[in-house]
């Protein structure tokens, strides 16, 4: 097998609302163009909102950006690089958030609020810009690093990710 010079990159799930404000359509799109400028792949459900703004700024920032659709290809906001359809409908979430190596939940309805769970579960590193807020079943915080920007958000996401 030849050797190649190949840098794996990293891999981080987005995930939010598909109804989003203007103003968390503009933090996922600012969280897309930083996660492209630092080399990340961008995984996320590929259709409007939170997705589409993190696909648009992937795009924007010259990066990458993978869609797993519910269902069909015409789901795929304009922005994502590489539109998957999975056949999976909502279940496609926990494939969502296990192909990223930290996840990002920027806003969000119920399917964000079962993405958060999913990885949790997982054991993923979960970074919550303007999200939910989740505790156990004792009334103590879940394992969610609450952030104010998408800057932070980023910075938090790669914490300890070899480059």
């Amino acid at each position: 097998m030849a050797e190649t010079n190949l840098k794996r990159k990293r891999i981080i799930s987005v995930i939010g609302t598909s109804t989003a404000s203007p103003g968390i359509y503009e933090l996922a799109r600012e969280t897309g163009r930083l996660l492209a400028e630092r080399s990340c792949i961008v995984v996320c459900g590929g259709r409007g909102g939170v997705m589409e703004g993190v696909c648009r700024g992937a795009s924007e920032g010259g990066g990458i950006s993978v869609g797993l659709l519910p269902s069909a290809l015409s789901e795929a906001n304009p922005y994502v690089s590489i539109p998957l359809v999975t056949g999976l409908g909502e279940v496609r979430n926990i494939a969502v958030v296990s192909a990223g190596q930290a996840v990002i939940s920027i806003g969000g309805a119920y399917g964000t609020l079962s993405e958060l769970g999913f990885a949790m579960r997982q054991g993923k590193r979960v970074v919550g810009l303007f999200t939910w807020r989740v505790e156990d079943e004792n009334g103590a915080p879940a394992a969610l690093v609450r952030v104010s920007t998408p800057l932070d958000a980023v910075t938090a996401a790669l914490e300890g990710l070899p480059e």
